[in-house]
Formats: C-alpha cells, sequence, structure tokens
C-alpha cells in the first residue's frame, strides 16, 4: 500500500506539472493530449489501491480506507473525462490554457482532503479547490455576468470554508487532537459537553449546505451556469456533493445530536425547490441545476437519517450522470427537432400498477433488510425509483411492443443497480459508520411532508388556470432566478464585438 501511495503522490505531482508546463505559449496546443494521458495515472494507481486495500491504513497525515481511495478514483476521474472533452470544446477560448491547469489542481486538491486524517490537510486542500473552482467561473472577464458569479461564489464559498475552519478549530480545543481518527473516538466524545457538540454539527451543517447549494445558499448555483460547460459539469459532479463525504468522515459526532433535525429539516426544503425550479425553468443548464439542488438535498437527508453509505453510492452515482447530461447538454436541442405529435396519455390502471409494484418492492425490501436508517432509505429510493421508472417505460409505451421493451429495460437496470449496490457495499461496510438516532416520529413527518409536496405539485399542474398554480409557479421561478446582474443574455455580450 505504501508503494501504491508513493506512486499516487508522485503522479499526482507530474499531473499538475504538466498543467503548468502547458501555460507556457511556446508549448504546441497538440501537447493537451499527452497531458490528458499523465492525468489519467493518478486516476489508475487509486483505482489500483481502492481494489487492493482490505485493511485501513493510517500513514502520516493521510487515512487510507476504501472510503478515501473510491472518492479519490471518482474526483479524478471526472476530470480526467471532462478534460478529454474539453480539448476540443473550448478550443479556440482566450483561456484555453488556463483550463486545464485548472482542471487538474481542483480534482488534484479534492483527492488529497479526502485522503487526508489531518484536519489541517483536510481544510487546506478543499480551500484550494474552492478558489480552483472561484477562478474557473471567472477566467471569462470580458463578460460582466461571469464576474458576477464568481464574486458571489467567492463570498459565498469563502463563508463554507471558514465555517468548517471553525469547526475544526473547535474540535482541536475540545479533543486535543488534529487526526480525525484520533478526535472522533467515542472516548474523546463523551468529554465534549452536549452545547459545544451541537455548535461544531451546526458549523459543519453550514459548511457542507453552502457547496451543495441547499437552500437558502442555492443563489450561486444558479447563477454560475454562465461558466462554461466542462466547468459546470465538474462542479456539479465533484463539488457540491462533497457534503456527503463531509458529513461520513464527521458521522460519529453529528450522531444523535439535534443538528441532524435542522439538516433534515433544510434539506427537505431543498429538494421541494430545486424539484419546482427544474419543473418551471425554460433554460436547460437550469433545469439541471434544479435537479442537482433537489439531489442534493435527498443525498444529505440520507447522512441525516445515518445512512451514509446510501449518501456515498448516491453522491458518486448521481457526479456520473450529471457530468453526462451536462457534457451533452449541447445536443439537447436537437432531440425536440420534429416532435410536434402529442404524447398519449398513458391509462390511469398502469400509472397504479406501478405505484403499488414500487410499494410491494419497498414494503418487502424493507422487511427482509436487517432494518436501520440504510435499509429504510433503500427501500424509499427502490419504491420511488420502480413507480417512476415504470410510469417512464410501461405506462407511456404507445402499445405492446414498447411496453414490453420497456419491461426489459427496467429489469436490466434493476439488474445493474443490485450489481453496483453489491459492489459498493462490499467496498464500503466497513469504511462508513451507520446509525440512527433520531425519533422515528420526525423521520415518518419529514417523509409525510415530501409525499405531500409531491401530491401538491401534480394537483397544482392539472389546473394551469388556478390562481394556486399561477402563484405557485411564479415562487418557483422568483426562486430559481439569479440576480439581475448576473442574466444579461448573449447579444449584449457579443455587442462590443459587433460595434
Amino acid at each position: 500500500m505504501s508503494m501504491l501511495l508513493t506512486l499516487f503522490f508522485i503522479t499526482l505531482f507530474l499531473s499538475i506539472l504538466s498543467g503548468l508546463l502547458f501555460l507556457f505559449q511556446r508549448v504546441p496546443l497538440g501537447y493537451v493530449r499527452f497531458h490528458i494521458g499523465i492525468i489519467s495515472l493518478p486516476a489508475f494507481v487509486s483505482l489500483m489501491a481502492l481494489f487492493n486495500n482490505s485493511v485501513k491504513h493510517n500513514i502520516g497525515p493521510l487515512h487510507l480506507d476504501s472510503l478515501a481511495w473510491l472518492m479519490a478514483c471518482f474526483v479524478l476521474t471526472i476530470g480526467v473525462v471532462i478534460q478529454r472533452f474539453s480539448v476540443r470544446y473550448l478550443l479556440g477560448d482566450r483561456s484555453y490554457r488556463k483550463y486545464f491547469i485548472l482542471f487538474t489542481i481542483i480534482t488534484g486538491a479534492a483527492s488529497v482532503s479526502w485522503l487526508s486524517d489531518d484536519l489541517r490537510l483536510m481544510v487546506c486542500s478543499w480551500g484550494i479547490t474552492l478558489i480552483g473552482l472561484t477562478i474557473l467561473i471567472s477566467l471569462n472577464k470580458n463578460w460582466k455576468v461571469t464576474r458576477a458569479a464568481a464574486r458571489r461564489s467567492s463570498r459565498i464559498f469563502a463563508g463554507s470554508w471558514v465555517a468548517l475552519l471553525l469547526a475544526v478549530i473547535w474540535l482541536f480545543q475540545t479533543t486535543g487532537s488534529w487526526k480525525l481518527s484520533l478526535a472522533l473516538t467515542p472516548d474523546r466524545l463523551a468529554h465534549i459537553d452536549s452545547w459545544e457538540k451541537t455548535g461544531i454539527n451546526l458549523l459543519l451543517v453550514v459548511a457542507v449546505m453552502i457547496p451543495a447549494a441547499q437552500w437558502p445558499f442555492q443563489k450561486w448555483l444558479i447563477e454560475s451556469v454562465v461558466a462554461p460547460t466542462p466547468v459546470s459539469a465538474i462542479m456539479h459532479a465533484g463539488i457540491v456533493n462533497a457534503g456527503g463525504i463531509i458529513l461520513t468522515r464527521f458521522a460519529l459526532l453529528l450522531n444523535g445530536d439535534i443538528a441532524q433535525i435542522l439538516l433534515l429539516v433544510l434539506a427537505s426544503i431543498s429538494v421541494v425547490i430545486g424539484t419546482g425550479i427544474s419543473l418551471v425553468q425554460v433554460d436547460y443548464k437550469r433545469q439541471l441545476v434544479g435537479s442537482t439542488i433537489a439531489q442534493m438535498g435527498f443525498m444529505l437527508i440520507q447522512c441525516a437519517l445515518g445512512a451514509y453509505l446510501a449518501a456515498i453510492i448516491h453522491l458518486v452515482l448521481h457526479g456520473l450522470f450529471k457530468a453526462t447530461l451536462f457534457l451533452q447538454s449541447g445536443s439537447a436541442l436537437q432531440r425536440h427537432e420534429g416532435s410536434n405529435h402529442v404524447k398519449k396519455r398513458p391509462s390511469y390502471l398502469w400509472i397504479v400498477a406501478g405505484y403499488g409494484l414500487g410499494v410491494l418492492l419497498g414494503v418487502a425490501y424493507w422487511q427482509l433488510g436487517s432494518g436501520g436508517a440504510y435499509t429504510f432509505v433503500n427501500a424509499l429510493i427502490l419504491g420511488w425509483s420502480l413507480s417512476f421508472s415504470w410510469t417512464q417505460l410501461v405506462a407511456f409505451g404507445k402499445g405492446r411492443i414498447d411496453r414490453l421493451a420497456g419491461l426489459f429495460v427496467l429489469a436490466g437496470s434493476s439488474i445493474v443497480y443490485f450489481l453496483l449496490h453489491s459492489i459498493f457495499d462490499q467496498w464500503l461496510h466497513t469504511a462508513v459508520y451507520q446509525s440512527i438516532q433520531l425519533p422515528s416520529s420526525i423521520i415518518v413527518m419529514v417523509i409525510c411532508l415530501l409525499i405531500l409536496g409531491s401530491i401538491i405539485g401534480v394537483l397544482a399542474s392539472r389546473n394551469h388556470s388556478s390562481a394556486f398554480f399561477a402563484r405557485l409557479y411564479l415562487l418557483f421561478v422568483k426562486v430559481g432566478e439569479g440576480e439581475a446582474r448576473s442574466t444579461e443574455s448573449h447579444p449584449y455580450y457579443l455587442k462590443q464585438y459587433l460595434s
């Protein structure tokens, strides 16, 4: 393991050195393909370490377990894919060379954050990641919209980083250790006063909710859509979901604290708001932003329930899925060309059948599982996913052939899901803490509120002429819009070059 660790940092250093070399104008643009090959090396080494990691290792300031290597591999692989996509996509941009070094620094610093056991190293590495992201957003200095978005992001990121810094310093003052593995032990946590524990946890909640764009901090992510598509992709795939890994690392501290309830409530509100934003926005990238807000809210709900393994799986799969959607956003309009026909409404019998199957699957999984928050959240996800997929793939089918094809796709997707779940569970079952100490009444109340919000949305959408629908629509439009200075249209931006 020590040899792989050494090889990892050597290849990571070479990746950053390669990016810096590409900044020199004398280096030909064709060098970028060689750079892509170099940055693939640390991702490959982290994958090897993940498969060879069987026990936890603490080497110096690093905490090397399967979770750390999984997150490092995930972030670095996302970085390779996005940089490969950017080779042609960003060609011609004035800051073409700067993008690649910033992408490399962001993914490298983020991977070091999740490998670190020293709280100081974690905070510093995460700070470098946030600074790099802010610079990425502001690279196009000729457009005042990107400057406005970068200013908001810098202020909001600074608040998040300071909150994390204060939480870390406070934890050190109460436990006497900068090492996460030593500070978060039952013996040391038992000596922390309840009010101090709550204070640290509230700072952590603020630190993770801001980069996750949770209500009321969602504006920065909405305004960031002015950044180039690869920047949005790396932001949604590897930055906004960092709250899941941070809360997983501090799970022992958060467990059983009142901050869990606050996180659960705010994340639930964010799910509703994010879903509403994605439904009312006409801009494709802002639809994806609304979806991310809702998905990150659900990930934080999983953390608040103590289902950290489910949150990590959600984090990784959502990152891969959302990066794919952003990278193909340029062809989104082509899929609607020539589609003037009205989709036939499915039979209510098929829809009810989907809901029934979802409920049966969720209840069966809950009864056959081992219990606890993880099983409960998985049962909820499986039940909802089955009913939604059934509606889209089967209920909306035009005939028997379409419905049969939908059934095959649904069955294949289910097999892939359970295989991935089995792999993640095998990797992470010893590295991820699982517990829940929230009252069942609070959990049931939050779930009922989410279901009630969905029902209200469906009922409102069926009566577009009602005053309630109009108010609800305008509310989500207002929440999903950025400041006026961050919504300047491209014709005004191009005017300076035409005059």
